[in-house]
């Protein structure tokens, strides 16, 4: 059977895979793309998990009256570090992703990420140092892997998707990250309850040299090494998937390669049309680079507005998420750390994680995936931020309330749908909008420059917020950090940081329903 419906003004092989019914391919194409992401939220957001483990191991001095916790410097260390390097893995592999290729790149960044996910689980050092050092070394370097799946994963399911159902299938490869937390989350329950089981020990307040067994110490090099499998059993699949047609085509400029490989995954037969690819490549308007005057003017505020407004979403979401289990401990989920052992403490961060994950953070994304397509990314993106800005001010006014007793079921439900409302808005949009309005040569880049901007608010989050938090009175803040604004200021901080999200949600077109030639104005024909 020939394709022979085609829009006279697109290439045959483009005009196919958009309107495309969805088939098998689709779904696999998310799943080899997703695990990607699966691993990604599982290694960046599973050491959250063991950091109280790690100042329980490392930081217990004999005379202390509470357990130990890491140094601020160590801390930030070693919850940011990641997120550094995923900053520089986003705008390097995303500029090389539009160099050599998307399939090429995108193997790479898995081998990356299963071995410096290993290697982080084998940490080495005779003291606290030696092993922080090793520690944060590999977490960057896994970062820098994570950092170049971003791009590629989006790319390569936006140029596999067809126009009509385009915005589920990329924020569906998002929305593994949930499923990564969540499975971060179960692999330490399990691990923790083994080993409580296995080797008993007595509370921090009953015996403080006891409460934390040697044996403990495998517990967070088990969590953090579980991240290289389900990459690893990606890979295969990885390897053996098609460049895609947009890249073949449009940036390598091999018609017939494109009609091959693409004719084999619709399973249908495609022209090459080696003489429209000819007229392309000549065609001036789309030989533009990503400094020049053209690129501004085309596409200068839609950069603007997928930066700003993945930078403003990251400082709130991984805010949020880093200082998670202190908000728990202020409302009383998790109990004060001197009434547990290490491996109690490791199963309760584990669990309210979990449920956070469960009920809030997993349903968020699958309502984009639903409804993307139906309301668009300008509504979801626009409602998500509005919603956030609205819980996060109910949360932070009245905070003194919410810590009481008796409210706070109340202040779990309104932190949940905070989560819930990031999801099911910019957290999954950002992610989807830039994979679609960038020219073929420069998606991967444009990528990888939105969501190191994205990292870059992330950093601020993390870094800023393990400050900010810290109470005002100088005799309560944790050890060794100077006072902060208190978590209700940085509430309220974090309520006007998502309504200027808000605002510059308007610098972003809507793509939904477009190809992406049409959504990046790229010019098919021959004409200016």
């Amino acid at each position: 059977m020939a394709v022979g419906d085609n829009d006279n003004n697109n290439l045959q092989v483009l005009n196919a895979l958009d309107l495309a019914k969805t088939q098998l391919y689709h779904f696999t194409a998310i799943v080899i793309a997703g695990m990607g992401f699966f691993t990604d939220a599982y290694d960046l957001f599973s050491i959250s998990l063991v950091t109280k483990l790690l100042g329980r191991l490392y930081y217990t001095k004999p005379d202390l009256l509470k357990p130990g916790t890491l140094p601020p410097a160590v801390s930030a260390s070693v919850t940011g570090v990641a997120l550094v390097g995923t900053l520089a893995g986003q705008l390097f592999f995303g500029w090389l992703g539009d160099k050599m290729g998307r399939k090429k790149v995108y193997g790479m960044t898995l081998v990356l990420m299963v071995v410096c996910s290993v290697a982080s689980g084998l940490s080495f050092g005779s003291t606290p140092k030696g092993v922080m050092t090793t520690l944060c070394f590999f977490r960057f370097w896994l970062g820098f892997g994570i950092g170049g799946d971003y791009p590629l994963s989006a790319t390569i399911m936006s140029e596999y998707a067809n126009k009509k159902t385009r915005g589920a299938f990329i924020a569906a490869v998002f929305a593994m990250q949930g499923f990564g937390i969540l499975f971060s989350g179960i692999v330490a329950l399990i691990t923790a309850a083994g080993f409580d089981h296995a080797y008993r020990s007595p509370t921090f307040e009953e015996n403080a040299a006891l409460s934390t067994v040697p044996q403990s110490d495998y517990i967070w090099r088990i969590i953090l090494m579980f991240g290289s499998l389900p990459a690893a059993l990606t890979y295969y699949w990885r390897m053996k998937m098609p460049e895609t047609a947009r890249y073949t085509a449009l940036v390598a400029k091999d018609a017939k390669r494109a009609a091959q490989d693409m004719g084999k995954v619709l399973q249908v037969e495609i022209e090459s049309e080696e003489a429209k690819i000819e007229q392309i490549s000549r065609n001036e308007t789309n030989q533009f680079g990503l400094f020049s005057w053209e690129f501004v003017r085309r596409h200068g505020l839609h950069l603007f507005g997928t930066c700003s407004t993945w930078f403003l979403l990251d400082i709130a979401f991984y805010s949020q998420n880093l200082f998670q289990k202190d908000v728990f401990s202020a409302v009383g989920w998790i109990p004060k750390a001197p009434t547990m052992n290490a491996v109690q403490e490791v199963y309760k961060i584990a669990r309210a994680q979990t449920l956070i994950a469960l009920c809030s953070t997993v349903p968020g994304y699958w309502f984009t995936v639903a409804f993307i397509d139906i309301i668009g990314r300008f509504a979801i993106q626009l409602m998500g931020f509005f919603f956030m800005t609205v819980f996060m001010f109910a949360i932070a006014i009245p905070y003194h309330h919410w810590t009481l007793e008796a409210n706070r079921i109340g202040f779990i439900v309104m932190y949940s749908l905070t989560f819930f409302f990031a999801n099911f808005g910019p957290n999954a949009t950002t992610f989807v909008v830039p994979a679609e309005i960038f020219p073929a040569r420069l998606r991967s880049t444009c990528h990888g420059i939105s969501a190191a901007a994205g990292k870059a608010g992330a950093i601020v989050g993390a870094y800023g917020f393990l400050y900010a938090a810290q109470s005002k009175d100088p005799n309560k803040t944790d050890a060794g950090y100077p006072a902060g604004i208190g978590i209700k200021n940085s509430l309220i901080v974090l309520g006007c940081i998502n309504a200027l999200g808000m605002l510059c949600t308007f610098c972003v077109p809507e793509p939904k329903g477009k190809s992406l030639e049409e959504a990046s104005q790229e010019t098919i024909t021959g004409e200016a």
